[in-house]
């Protein structure tokens, strides 16, 4: 191989190198707007998310039965974690275009949405939007607001999985949310497991958000 046919090669895996940075970087960006490190004002306007004693769970919710008519990618609510302080923007589905928008809230024939009883499950990137989800502790508060109303989740339980456990995302009676990302947080290329935390509502009410 010649001397200018090595340096254009080598040209070639540089703007490579480029162009897969910038894009990794742009998408780090992008979903990163959905998410707001917001610590005094999250956690003013939960204050019994300190309350980590576990509480009792409702077992129904009532609802009309009308059909949820959102589209892939759509905003459709807002998660608040107290113990990070974090503020995440809800998009309906969890296809790979809308999981690199933010937090995707499954659309399946075994979850629903927070205003129905049932299995709510929301998903997101380890390395973005739930790459802090670790610091969660059994007992704490998650709270989902959805079409107006509030809903407090508090977590029952937390787990690392395999990425094919089909036990995960089910149907369920009780209204339960799920938040489900992929591990090792740190991990090179396509994670192996699922972290896993598990939660069941113990209250809800008008939003008071903003």
């Amino acid at each position: 191989m010649t001397m200018a046919l090595l340096k254009t090669f080598g040209i070639l895996l540089l703007g490579t190198g480029i162009i897969i940075i910038v894009w990794s970087g742009y998408a780090w960006w992008e979903q990163g707007k959905a998410v707001t490190h917001q610590p005094d004002r999250i956690q003013g306007a939960h204050p019994d998310w300190k309350i980590t004693k576990q509480q009792k769970t409702m077992k129904t919710i009532k609802d009309d039965n009308t059909p949820n008519n959102y589209q892939p990618g759509e905003s459709v609510g807002e998660l608040e974690i107290p113990r990070i302080g974090n503020h995440y923007e809800i998009f309906w589905g969890t296809g790979a275009e809308v999981l690199k928008k933010g937090v995707g809230l499954h659309d399946s024939q075994w979850t629903v949405a927070p205003d129905r009883s049932g299995h709510v499950v929301l998903s997101g990137h380890r390395d973005t939007v739930f790459r802090k989800l670790d610091q969660v502790k059994s007992g704490d508060h998650l709270y989902v607001t959805f079409e107006g109303t509030t809903y407090d989740y508090q977590v029952k339980k937390i787990w690392i999985t395999d990425k094919d456990d089909r036990s995960v995302i089910v149907s369920k009676e009780d209204p339960t949310l799920t938040l489900t990302t992929c591990y090792p947080f740190n991990f090179v290329g396509s994670a192996p497991k699922r972290y896993i935390i598990q939660a069941g509502l113990v209250s809800k009410g008008m939003s008071t958000t903003s």
